[in-house]
């Protein structure tokens, strides 16, 4: 646990939606939501994870069974959320992402990653900006991005787009809605290893990469929860309510000694990329299995 920087009721009275709030990155993120006063509502689509990590942090969760791929869905979880308390504000962190050539992708395989990245967090945010904007509720919104919306990156092209397109959300919508009271910003975190998502990331030993490691991080470590936790605290709270279309990385300055990106893949043999879409393909299978 690192230097807690903020009161206990930092948060208190805020009421924040976290997209893929029921493991990795979301449920760390919700858990320090909880621990400064905000009631957070957390959504996916396996419901035993998402009631387990309910459980787990305390009384101040509410878990939701959502699609955000689907905008009928999100338009159902925004009703029932706000049947209990209209919300103040939103993470957009579910994600899907995995390596793979470019050449080799279907558009099953693009779709499976931009559906729920740029279409999701699009359906959750606009879905919120109207209730916000026609009941007159002050919000922030905080999306969780990539550096590699500075620099694309070789290997994962669906998820370098599909987050280069919402760092455009956040820079546009600030603007458009900055009138109404509701600030945009982003984080675009560098290595935070969570299982689910280095399963598919870093699937077998020969893929290991820049991206996913801290070879290139002038830091020279991982990046630690409680300091992405402050971040998103410090930009969900009143103190900085004239910060908004920002995109701020947190990734021990690797993307300026580097591009924290998978460009060192390219010597991966045929036989190398095979095996990593079987261990890829066994990971997508043990969290289907927990739908």
């Amino acid at each position: 646990m690192g230097t807690d920087i903020f009161l206990g009721d930092a948060l208190a009275g805020k009421s924040v939606l976290v997209t893929g709030g029921g493991s990795g990155l979301g449920k760390e993120i919700t858990r320090g939501l909880v621990a400064k006063g905000a009631t957070v509502h957390i959504c996916g689509r396996r419901a035993n994870v998402l009631e387990q990590t309910a459980k787990e942090i305390g009384a101040n969760v509410h878990w939701h069974i959502c699609d955000v791929r689907d905008p009928e869905s999100v338009d159902a979880m925004v009703d029932a959320i706000w049947a209990i308390a209209p919300l103040t504000g939103l993470v957009n962190n579910a994600a899907a992402n995995f390596i793979a050539p470019t050449k080799d992708l279907s558009p099953r395989g693009f779709r499976a990653v931009t559906s729920t990245v740029m279409d999701g967090t699009f359906h959750v945010t606009l879905a919120l900006g109207k209730r916000w904007i026609a009941e007159g509720v002050k919000a922030s919104v905080v999306s969780n991005l990539v550096t590699w919306v500075w620099s694309g990156s070789a290997f994962v092209v669906p998820s370098a787009m599909a987050k280069t397109a919402l760092h455009a959300m956040t820079m546009s919508l600030a603007v458009e809605w900055g009138k109404y009271g509701i600030r945009l910003n982003a984080t675009a975190p560098g290595p935070f290893p969570t299982p689910g998502a280095w399963e598919k990331l870093n699937p077998i030993p020969e893929a290991k990469s820049s991206a996913t490691g801290t070879e290139t991080v002038p830091l020279g470590r991982f990046g630690e929860m409680h300091e992405l936790q402050n971040l998103i605290i410090f930009l969900l709270s009143d103190g900085c309510d004239y910060l908004t279309g920002q995109t701020i990385a947190i990734d021990g300055a690797q993307h300026l000694a580097q591009p924290g990106t998978f460009a060192d893949l390219g010597h991966l043999t045929d036989d190398q990329w095979q095996a990593a879409r079987e261990a890829i393909a066994a990971s997508t299978q043990r969290e289907k299995a927990d739908r």
